[in-house]
Formats: C-alpha cells, sequence, structure tokens
C-alpha cells in the first residue's frame, strides 16, 4: 500500500515522463507542469496505489478531449472542477477515486488539482498507461460490456465557444459527441466520464502507470543532452533507433485529432493520430501502436510531440516495445485498433 509524496519535482517528473509516455500525444509539457504546480499551490493533491481500494469503490475518469494543436483551445483549472461537479451530480453514490484516462504531459497529472480542490484521491489505475488517440481506448474494455451506459462531460471553451455538456448513450456514442463538443470549444475540452467499480478497473486498466511516467521523467531529467534520451531507453527498456533531420513535415487537424506524417532524411517515415502509431525505415516496420514511439531534440533531449514537430529540427527517435509498458486491455482489443488503419492506411492490426 503506498501514498505518493508529492512535490514540485514529482509534478516535473510526472510530466516529462508522462509526455514520454504520450508518444506524441498526450499534452503539453508547458500545460502539465502548469496544472500540477497549481494543484500544490490550491491543495494537498493525494495520489494512492489501487491496491488501498475496496473493489465495489467508485472510481471516474478525467481526461482531456481533443486536438492538442489545435489554436483556439481554450482550457481553464475551472473547466476541469465544473466537469467532476456535473459528473457528481449525474450519480447517485459518492465518488471514491480519481483516474486519469492515459499518461501524458497532461494525462499524467491531469486529477491532481481536482484532488487538491474536492478532497478525492487520484489512484495509480489510468486507464492506459500510455496516451491515445481515441476517448473509447481510455474506457477500460467497457464497450464489450453488454448494455453499459457511459455518462460523460465536458467543459472548455471560452465567450461564444464556451461548451458544457453532459452526455448518457453507449460509450461510442457519447465519446463521438464529447469529440464534437471539443471542436464547438475549438479545440479541447476537460472531461469527466464513466463511473467504474475499482474491482473492474484494476483489471482492465493500467495500475501502477503513474509511477512508471514518474521513473521515466526522473530517468530523463537525471541527464543532459543524449545521455538522458539514453537513461530513458534504459529506464523504460527501450532503445534509440534513429537519429537524423525532419525533411519533411504534414499535419492536418481533422475531426478534433492531429493527423499527420514525418519524413527523417527520406528513409524514415512516422505516422501520427494524435500519437506516433508507425514507424517505418527503408520500407521495413520497426514499431507499430501500441508500441511506444516518441521524438525528442537529438542535442538538447527535450521530448517533441508531433504537433511540435517543424522540417530541419534533428531528431532521435526512442521505441518501446509494448510489453515493456503498463498497457490497458483496449490496447489489446482488435476493433479499436482498427480504426487506426481506416483513418492512416497503415497497417496495425497485423503486428498486434
Amino acid at each position: 500500500m503506498t501514498t505518493y509524496q508529492i512535490d514540485k519535482q514529482t509534478v516535473e517528473h510526472a510530466v516529462y515522463g508522462g509526455v514520454i509516455l504520450g508518444g506524441g500525444g498526450g499534452g503539453w509539457v508547458n500545460d502539465g507542469l502548469q496544472i500540477g504546480n497549481l494543484a500544490l499551490e490550491l491543495g494537498d493533491p493525494t495520489i494512492i496505489s489501487a491496491d488501498q481500494l475496496k473493489d465495489e469503490d467508485l472510481l471516474v475518469t478525467v481526461s482531456l478531449v481533443g486536438a492538442p494543436a489545435a489554436k483556439e483551445k481554450y482550457l481553464k483549472p475551472v473547466h476541469y472542477l465544473r466537469a467532476i461537479d456535473l459528473l457528481q451530480e449525474k450519480l447517485q453514490q459518492t465518488i471514491k477515486g480519481i483516474i486519469t484516462n492515459e499518461n501524458g504531459a497532461g494525462g499524467t497529472v491531469n486529477g491532481w488539482l481536482q484532488s487538491a480542490m474536492l478532497g478525492i484521491p487520484v489512484i495509480d489505475l489510468p486507464c492506459n498507461g500510455r496516451a491515445h488517440p481515441t476517448g473509447t481506448m481510455g474506457s477500460l474494455n467497457l464497450t464489450e460490456q453488454p448494455g453499459y451506459q457511459s455518462i460523460q462531460t465536458a467543459v472548455g471553451g471560452k465567450g461564444a465557444r464556451y461548451v458544457e455538456t453532459v452526455v448518457t448513450g453507449t460509450l461510442d456514442v457519447a465519446s463521438t459527441l464529447v469529440r464534437k463538443a471539443s471542436i464547438e470549444a475549438g479545440g479541447l475540452v476537460a472531461v469527466a466520464r464513466n463511473p467504474v467499480q475499482a474491482g473492474y478497473a484494476k483489471q482492465h486498466g493500467a495500475p501502477g502507470g503513474l509511477l512508471q511516467a514518474i521513473q521515466a521523467g526522473k530517468a530523463l531529467r537525471s541527464q543532459t543532452g543524449p545521455k538522458a534520451i539514453a537513461a530513458v531507453a534504459e529506464e523504460l527498456g527501450g532503445k534509440v533507433v534513429a537519429e537524423g533531420t525532419v525533411t519533411d513535415f504534414v499535419l492536418e487537424t481533422k475531426g478534433g485529432f492531429d493527423v499527420g506524417a514525418v519524413t527523417i532524411e527520406k528513409s524514415l517515415h512516422m505516422t501520427f493520430w494524435n500519437e506516433f502509431m508507425t514507424l517505418d525505415m527503408n520500407g521495413e516496420r520497426l514499431a507499430t501502436f501500441p508500441d511506444l514511439i516518441m521524438t525528442f531534440d537529438a542535442e538538447t533531449a527535450e521530448p517533441i510531440v508531433s504537433g511540435a514537430i517543424q522540417e530541419g529540427q534533428k531528431l532521435a527517435i526512442l521505441t518501446v516495445p509494448k510489453d515493456k509498458l503498463i498497457l490497458s486491455s483496449t490496447m489489446y482489443n482488435v476493433k479499436l485498433l482498427q480504426t487506426v488503419e481506416a483513418i492512416l492506411d497503415e497497417k496495425i492490426v497485423n503486428y498486434l
């Protein structure tokens, strides 16, 4: 049984480890640091291990939904809190814990502000130990539970674009509507969703995923330059597979997602759908989602998310096999992975 000690260094490690496990998505470092440090200023966020829960305890997931690179996004701490409030109003049970939907620069610390302000502990039981593009991938395989009704709240935007919504329906329908709400809000919304018992979450989630992020961030920040990237590779059981200059980069924001491709010195090609999905070198597949593919500035070791890549950058590419990551059961759900194939026209399931 573990209660984590949270201080500014923990926030830094969690955010930097989160952006690594974000695999190109999962939010922006500055946003994560801002939210994590604000949580410390406003209260005492509590993170506990999953073994401190009773199986019948009610958990809710918090997440950010949208396109991190959207230029009109507007999200503030009050939106995070309002999403929880709206969900609590719909429930007949007391929320005993908050879980984040994924690791990422924003995802890993998502829930810390809510914990500090509302006194509800964050549980080290993320819905997935890495970032992923769709809401259903962060929904603990509840899509496979007959008759499950999802409740999702979404808040974001400002002025005429302010959105506050409560959706009840199947997971697919509710997730689609929340994604549409993110578009109307300018690109990003804070979400609270999917009340579920802790026993189910332990079985289908990624217990220990937050700790893996914190340890990865600690490895990165313990060194500088290429040594820092090597330290992350050693910590996660991965390797640096390539280094080179970006010669072509394409990004479009479509349907609330960042979609695109990266070419490095004509031989290495990556695709992304928020997160990096495929990595090929000279036509040979080197890594496929849910394997982790992550880019770093080759000289400074600063993690570079997919939406921040630019032509002319010199990048180092880290890969970590999926069996070294703490993943949820959704990462082996063929139906969910087939959606990636349809969007990118790339083979994914064959490599599972």
